[in-house]
């Protein structure tokens, strides 16, 4: 058991004392090195208290390298000032996209590396006994089916399904035929690039999502970068450019986080209808605004039949799924035809589970629990920035999404700012791989992102006082 002493005269609230204690007892030897930390529970009938500190203090102290948890054993303690600290192992890292790498790889020697990944989610609100129970109902429900291949498009009740919830949350005028279910973003876009071969030039977001930028240029697009402002795409650029197709993020823009307000939303629309050009809309985190109501889709606004809308799962339940969903206008359905040698819709059984996941109200619980909990972590970021910084920083692309942009009141370039940090055992992002002309973001002060879906507020916390001691020029 351990000596902790919790006084109710402190200034200092139960989670900060625990802390302080704990990591004081790790770094004098009282706690051994490699020492097997109590549980949660153990703690809780020592003290007497809620779970809720000792959580806290435990994320604090594992976010600071002072404990290392190993899976279906517990939390060890670790002392980085004797030997034995080899005992920790190095953080596991995961290949994402380039856009999102930091500038270099080499990172500080800090046990624990705090993480803003921009495409994190939070994993302590996934419904995991629920989905296990839509998939078991799944296979239970279908089992003459498992033997059979299912539609390419997608299976039609949960088109149906898709239909008519992306109607009541994001106002998309569709049928079932529209839809096409597909494995990711990828995907959809190998179809478009076929699909829309005799609309050979295509207009991007500068800076934008180099994955679907890379798929129109493998399959020889001709690409006009248009570059982002306060308002979201430039429509300017974009009419004075001679694209006949344009790829948006309209409700939270990848990765500046502007949104495209109703005024320019018009703007674009009458743009695609004089030109009979085509709008590649990514629905990007359009569940995600904090500030209002989620702004209708594009395509809802749209009544010539000229806006391609792409949703997902990915960011508002897990990327795991691998399952999106894209509404085509009628005319290429139509087209489609000819080209159904390129379907291959996912899993059926998740399909299924998905549907049932709907229709039962799963999803729509699920969406108002994310909600509430981004919008408290997205809170206190921007409060412990402010906090932090004060008038060094300025905080953009904050109404909407999983990540923010900072622009940095300094002289230094914004991969040396990310390195600075990295140095310190924090990862924060500089989106080069966002632009189309690597010099193009040189202009102004430098710009980082910081998201906040895949950790905790004391992650958060121990992350940015890291920041602060990396940037002390500030």
């Amino acid at each position: 058991m351990f000596e902790i002493w919790l006084s109710e005269q402190s200034h200092d609230p139960l989670y900060l004392q625990l802390y302080t204690q704990i990591r004081q007892q790790i770094r004098s030897g009282a706690i051994a090195n490699g020492a097997r930390m109590p549980s949660v529970r153990t703690l809780q009938m020592q003290l007497h208290i809620s779970k809720t500190p000792i959580e806290t203090a435990y994320q604090m102290l594992s976010s600071e390298g002072y404990v290392v948890s190993k899976p279906r054993s517990g939390l060890y303690a670790i002392n980085a000032f004797k030997p034995e600290h080899a005992l920790v192992q190095a953080p596991i890292t995961h290949n994402i996209d380039a856009a999102l790498r930091p500038s270099s790889q080499r990172m500080s020697s800090a046990p624990h590396v705090i993480d803003f990944n921009p495409t994190s989610l939070d994993v302590q609100t996934f419904p995991f006994r629920i989905w296990r129970k839509m998939l078991n109902e799944a296979l239970e429900n279908s089992a003459e089916l498992l033997c059979q291949y299912g539609d390419p498009q997608g299976e039609y009740a949960f088109r149906a399904v898709i239909a008519d919830y992306i109607r009541q949350a994001r106002g998309v005028v569709c049928s079932p035929e529209q839809i096409i279910i597909g494995s990711g973003i990828s995907y959809s876009m190998s179809i478009l690039t076929k699909l829309l071969a005799e609309y050979p030039h295509i207009a991007m977001e500068e800076p934008g999502f180099p994955k679907v930028r890379d798929h129109f240029g493998i399959s020889r697009f001709a690409i006009t970068p248009i570059s982002i402002g306060n308002k979201g795409l430039s429509i300017d650029e974009l009419e004075k450019s001679s694209a006949q197709l344009v790829y948006v993020t309209p409700s939270h823009q990848f990765p500046t986080g502007s949104v495209i307000p109703y005024a320019e939303r018009a703007q674009l629309l009458n743009w695609a209808s004089e030109r009979k050009a085509y709008i590649i809309e990514d629905d990007y985190d359009g569940e995600f605004r904090y500030f209002s109501k989620p702004i209708p889709s594009l395509q809802s606004l749209d009544h010539q039949g000229r806006v391609i809308y792409i949703g997902t799962f990915s960011k508002a339940f897990t990327p795991a799924l691998r399952m999106n969903y894209m509404v085509l206008p009628m005319t290429l359905i139509r087209k489609m035809e000819s080209l159904q040698a390129l379907l291959s819709s996912p899993s059926r059984i998740e399909q299924w589970a998905m549907q049932s996941f709907i229709e039962q109200g799963h999803w729509f619980r699920h969406i108002r629990r994310m909600r509430n909990t981004y919008r408290k972590k997205h809170s206190t970021l921007m409060e412990k920035i402010s906090a932090h910084f004060a008038d060094q920083v300025e905080i953009t692309g904050h109404s909407a999404g999983l990540h923010i942009q900072i622009s940095v009141k300094t002289q230094l370039k914004a991969e040396q700012l990310v390195q600075m940090a990295a140095d310190h055992g924090v990862r924060i992002y500089d989106m080069r791989g966002a632009w189309m002309d690597q010099n193009a973001d040189a202009a102004g002060d430098p710009k980082v992102y910081l998201g906040f879906g895949g950790i905790s507020e004391a992650e958060m916390e121990s992350g940015l006082l890291r920041l602060k001691k990396a940037w002390s020029f500030l």
